[in-house]
Order: structure tokens, then sequence, then C-alpha cells
């Protein structure tokens, strides 16, 4: 019996690094292996032959299958994850259902604790004091050093109203809270007057129909102004990159704004060839590092090609295309597949939105960010 759970583990092991390789030739742009493949098969036999030998009990073949292409995933880059299959079907309904969230907006490195980059305005996290710069080490006593930032990101939501409990690393200190979950917004964007700017558009998320829904309920009412209209992408950190493309096409017609690139260099350029409504309305940008993904393309594009004004904290840089591959178990792999270039040739993965008028990151207030706006236009 033990023999053939040896075998078993081998041939786990095997596989795993096999399909390391694939995906390392297939579907990472500029990943490559540091050792030569008879070096790394070397590197597994000799961890094979110490587990067989040294490790005290016998062990689970399905544990480690799933360990081993965790570990392998999980470490590519920090949108990549194995998913299991409740996470993969959460994942699937992201687009279409209406989960309740805590507000806390993460950021995770491989094998490190999640930390707190953004917190929702009005969300049960910013009543229960969560900070920018908090670290979370347990969801539910389950610790996150192990989970991807997807996973993190998941956990934190779900279809009913019901609490999560967090550890949370401050400084010195750890504290127990207990944050219940609701619904943050009502709709995907927003619209308010401030004086001395055209208004303020304010985007929750770029999921459709964000940009049906302001073309229908906002544009009518936007008036011709020499002011300049603020686009508010602070905290906004998921969506669909088709969907940032449509808010870029209200303010810029173009038949060329940048492209994807995919393993080996292949492009996937990117346009946006609809009549731009507000075209000819000047614009600023409110950014801060929750600001990720396909909000990143928009502040980028509207920046390199509308000469919009940049305000506030620099962004990550989290500019790129997933893919998810199912297996046959349920799980699933969820891979980078390509990442953002500008026009211009210009790589936003892992680089981020440098702004021109910076906020201190101590002071992301909604009064802070209008005053040096307001400065900033003045100057121009």
């Amino acid at each position: 019996m033990a023999l053939k759970k040896e075998r078993l583990l081998l041939i786990v092991l095997l596989v795993a690094v096999s399909l390391f390789f694939l995906l390392e030739r297939r579907f990472l742009p500029g990943v490559t292996s540091k050792l030569s493949p008879y070096k790394s098969f070397e590197l597994l036999g000799n961890v094979i032959g110490l587990v067989k030998r040294d490790y005290l009990a016998e062990v689970d073949p399905d544990r480690t299958m799933k360990g081993a292409l965790k570990g392998m995933i999980d470490s590519l880059d920090i949108l990549s994850s194995y998913l299991d299959k409740e996470n993969v079907l959460k994942y699937l309904e992201l687009k279409n259902t209406r989960f309740k969230d805590t507000g806390l907006i993460l950021s995770k490195g491989y094998g490190s604790f999640p930390m707190v980059i953004g917190v929702v305005e009005n969300s049960p996290a910013e009543e229960k004091g969560i900070q920018i710069g908090d670290t979370i080490s347990t969801l539910d006593s389950k610790s996150t050093m192990i989970m991807s930032l997807v996973e993190a990101s998941l956990y934190l939501k779900n279809k009913e109203a019901k609490p999560v409990k967090l550890e949370v690393l401050r400084g010195m200190k750890t504290e127990e809270v207990s944050i219940e979950r609701k619904l943050l917004f009502e709709k995907a964007s927003s619209f308010s007057q401030a004086e001395g700017t055209g208004g303020i558009l304010k985007i929750n998320h770029l999921y459709p129909p964000c940009v049906n829904s302001i073309r229908r309920e906002i544009l009518p009412a936007l008036q011709p102004s020499k002011k300049a209209l603020v686009l508010d992408l602070r905290n906004c950190y998921e969506g669909e990159i088709d969907e940032g493309l449509e808010l870029i096409n209200l303010f810029l017609k173009a038949d060329n704004i940048g492209y994807f690139e995919k393993n080996r260099g292949a492009k996937e350029n990117v346009s946006c060839p609809k009549e731009a409504a507000l075209q000819r309305m000047p614009l600023a940008i409110w950014v801060n590092q929750a600001t990720i993904g396909a909000a990143e393309i928009v502040a980028s594009v509207l920046r390199d090609m509308r000469q919009a004004k940049i305000i506030g904290v620099p962004t990550l840089g989290l500019v790129a295309k997933q893919k998810l591959f199912p297996l046959e178990d349920g799980s699933a792999l969820l891979l980078t597949t390509s990442v953002f270039r500008l026009k211009s040739g210009k790589k936003l993965w892992e680089k981020g939105i440098e702004p021109a008028v910076k906020i201190d990151m101590k002071d992301q207030s909604y009064s802070n960010y209008l005053e040096k706006t307001l400065d900033a236009l003045s100057q121009m």
C-alpha cells in the first residue's frame, strides 16, 4: 500500500512540474526558467527522495497534488490563482450576482498576508475603523498567508449578509474584528456637482451596464462647460476591461489606444470606435492605490490621449487579462495571459500610473482631492 502511494506521489509531482513547463511556454509572457529542464528534474528527484526517505508519515496524494498546483500557480504573479470548485463558481458569478461585501480592498504578495490598500466609503469596514495599511492575518480563523489575492477577495464576498471575522495586524497590535457584509453600491456610477468643476462622475465598478447607465441617466444632465469634469476612479478595483474601454469611448474616439501583449510578443490591438459624447470636455481624474485593472487603463489612456490631469496616489499596475482554465474536478487555473501597453509601447503591468498631482497617503479625503484639483486646474 505504501509503495502504491509513493508511486502515485511521484506521478503527482511529475505532472505538476510538467504542467509548470507547459504553462511557462504557452501562457506567461516574459517568464523564463532559471534552471534547465534537466537540472529542474534532477532537483525534483532529490525532493522526492527526501520525502520518501525522511518525511514522518505517508503523504495524501490528493492533498499533495492540490498543494503542488496551488503553490505553483499562486507564485506566478499577483493575479494568477488556483481556485477550488467553490471559488470557481463564485468567480463565474461576479459579473451577474450582487454579492454582499465588507468594503475592504486588498493587495497581496505570494507567501505574505494581504494588506488593506483601500476602504470603500460608508462600508462596514470603514464603520469598524479598518485603515489603509492594516494587515489581515486570518479570515474566519483561516490563515490568509496561503490564500492568493483572488481567493482572499472572493472570501470577503457572500450572497448572505453574514459577518466575517478578521484578525487585523496594525503596527505591533493584533485586533479581532467582526465585519458585516452588505451591498456596497446601489449603482455602478453617480454624479454630483462641485464648485469650480464641471461636476464629479464617480465610478464604483466597471461591470455592465455601468456605461450604458451613464449614457442614459447622466449624460443628458451634463451641460457643456469649460470647467473640467472630474472622473473619480478611487477604489474602482473591480470590473471588466471591455466596460473600461466603453468608458474611455465617452471621452475619446480612436482606432488605436494601445494593445494587449500576449506570449511571444503577439499583440491584440484595442480601439474605441464610437462617437465620443464628451470629446471636448476638459478632464481631471482621481486615482489611488485601489484604482486597479480596467480603471487603470481608463486613467492612463485618457492621460496620454486626452491630456487628462491625474490627481492622487500612484496605482499598482495590475493591468492584465486573465483566463480561467477548468480542470476535471471542477477546480480551475486562473492565469494571466496578456498585459496592457499604451499606444506608445509603455507597459502598465506592475508599473502603474504616476499622478501629475500627488496626494499624501495619510490624507486621502474627498476635501483634499478637491482642493488639490482646483489648485491644479487654476494653473492650467
